[in-house]
């Protein structure tokens, strides 16, 4: 991976909803440092209106609001969509004038997932996917990547799940996913679980040993594989010609080897393409030696993209012989697909949002 990604998170160009207690206090040095804290307890409950925190003295809420203006909060959502299964998505604008795009989700048992973007666009060039085809404009900063669960929070309930499988490759800006995870995760703020949050990659050899062996929160890691055949992975996934399907196994046997965690290997399943009984056996031969789960993504269509979906039957039958090869499968089931927020259909300019409302609560949509 270019040593360009790694790129160190600075709290010097962070918004406040990225910034731990201890940052926090350092930035208001003229105040007692248990307001560090209390500044973190109300941007963690969802409030970044300086006016609204009522136990920070008003000298103190008016410097602030001189210094960064009304709101903490860098960035507001302009649009909003619900679709027929509940999935949300949300377009958010950000400081500069460029949007990105999050989605929820709402599984058959209540359960509400957060679909994090990290970058606006991305550089890896995956085929099947409709970000690829903006390019990358910029990583986003952490506290641009916090803020969107604050958003989706506002709008349809605290989600419990964060997946980062939004807009972008969080392993592109690992610096300031890293950030953001640690925000999440920690237990004076948001406090969720490190089980409860998955990364999703296109698999960075680099990035793959740094969440190994240095993020501090044992996340669970997805990769999208989509192709166990290193031809075809190159041909559908650009970023395999610089770290080929062998070195990709590498990283992941460390990974393992490290954190002691099962790894979900991502299959988009595109038509006549990667969906043989062929394709099938190459798929275990690659998943022979990890401790795995194969999670099966009928692909998901964009507009101009040159794939078919899968066939029913195709789809049945790729499962079937996965697990009777004795891996584990999940299937992953259609949400979002009526407003473009399921996977590989985040686009980030608002084209793909046809009937938009005003944004409200969500129990005031259903």
């Amino acid at each position: 991976m270019s040593k360009t990604y790694l790129m160190k998170s600075r709290t010097d160009h962070q918004g406040l909803s990225a910034l731990f207690p201890n940052e926090l206090s350092e930035l208001i040095s003229q105040e007692p440092s248990f307001r560090g804290r209390q500044l973190f307890t109300w941007f963690s409950s969802g409030t970044f209106k300086f006016d609204e925190m009522k136990n920070l003295p008003a000298a103190l809420r008016r410097s602030l609001i001189d210094r960064y203006g009304e709101t903490a909060c860098t960035s507001k959502v302009v649009k909003q969509q619900t679709d027929a299964d509940g999935t949300v998505k949300l377009l958010i604008k950000l400081h500069d004038g460029l949007f990105v795009e999050s989605v929820l989700l709402i599984d058959e048992e209540g359960r509400k997932t957060a679909c994090i973007s990290s970058q606006i666009g991305c550089a890896m060039g995956c085929t099947f996917c409709r970000t690829a085809e903006l390019g990358l404009e910029r990583n986003l900063t952490a506290s641009e990547i916090v803020e969107q669960f604050y958003h989706l929070s506002e709008i349809a309930g605290q989600p419990s799940h964060i997946v980062f499988m939004g807009m972008g490759e969080p392993l592109a800006n690992i610096y300031e996913t890293a950030r953001s995870i640690e925000i999440f995760h920690f237990s004076e703020g948001l406090n969720i679980s490190a089980r409860r949050i998955t990364l999703s990659t296109c698999g960075i050899p680099d990035g793959i040993r740094f969440l190994a062996e240095s993020l501090s929160v044992p996340i669970r890691l997805a990769v999208s594989l989509t192709s166990a055949d290193n031809d075809l992975r190159t041909r559908l996934m650009p970023i395999n010609s610089r770290a080929p399907l062998p070195e990709l196994h590498e990283a992941l046997l460390h990974y393992q080897n490290i954190r002691k965690k099962r790894i979900t290997l991502e299959y988009v399943l595109l038509g006549g393409v990667n969906d043989s009984d062929a394709a099938c056996r190459q798929l275990v031969q690659f998943a022979r030696d990890l401790e795995c789960v194969v999670n099966v993504i009928p692909w998901n269509p964009g507009a101009g993209l040159p794939y078919n979906e899968p066939s029913k039957n195709s789809t049945e039958r790729f499962c079937s012989c996965v697990e009777h090869a004795g891996l584990r499968v999940t299937r992953r089931y259609r949400r979002g697909r009526g407003i473009s927020g399921a996977c590989g259909q985040l686009a980030g300019t608002g084209s793909s949002l046809h009937h938009i409302h005003p944004v409200t609560k969500l129990n005031e949509q259903i």
